[in-house]
């Protein structure tokens, strides 16, 4: 849905994300989504409803908030989305560690069918995007990795492909 310009609002069952390049932005999508809701018959619940700021300039009006009418938003410094933490420094590297150390633990846990000579190469691989791969990546939708952040994502997958290649 289109609201303020070319930013967008992001409606999941029961999350809303609002997108803005600045305060001024977010604020023009919060004031449209709440006289959406409004027309629509729906309230936005304010204590339930904060917003971040993720940009180089964390000094950019540090306790603002954003009052649209009777309501006020609070401004967070991270929040918990789709299983992720996501911080105002855009920061994911503890959980990438975090989710390289699960595929890890994935990986030698089905070691025994990826080294078997009773398997094919193709259902070996197979076996690591269906079950490896998806406990490394859960949650990724949310990231916004770096280049060195993908390097190591990369170097894990080269890891486990080289060790099913060459059983």
């Amino acid at each position: 849905m289109k609201l303020n310009g070319t930013h967008l609002l992001l409606v999941y069952a029961d999350d809303v994300n609002i997108l803005g390049d600045s305060i001024h932005t977010s604020e023009g999508n919060t004031e449209a989504l709440v006289v959406v809701s409004k027309e629509n018959g729906l309230d936005v619940n304010a204590d339930k409803t904060k917003y971040m700021v993720t940009s180089q300039d964390q000094n950019v009006r540090p306790n603002h908030s954003i009052k649209i009418d009777n309501s006020s938003f609070e401004r967070v410094e991270e929040f918990k989305y789709l299983g992720t933490t996501l911080t105002n420094k855009n920061s994911i590297q503890d959980k990438i560690k975090s989710r390289l150390k699960l595929g890890n633990t994935c990986y030698y846990s089905v070691q025994n069918l990826l080294s078997s000579s009773l398997l094919s190469k193709n259902l070996k691989i197979k076996i690591y995007r269906t079950v490896i791969l998806s406990v490394v990546l859960h949650g990724c939708e949310s990231w916004s990795p770096t280049f060195w952040e993908e390097h190591r994502l990369r170097v894990f997958e080269n890891r486990v492909l080289r060790k099913i290649i060459w059983a």
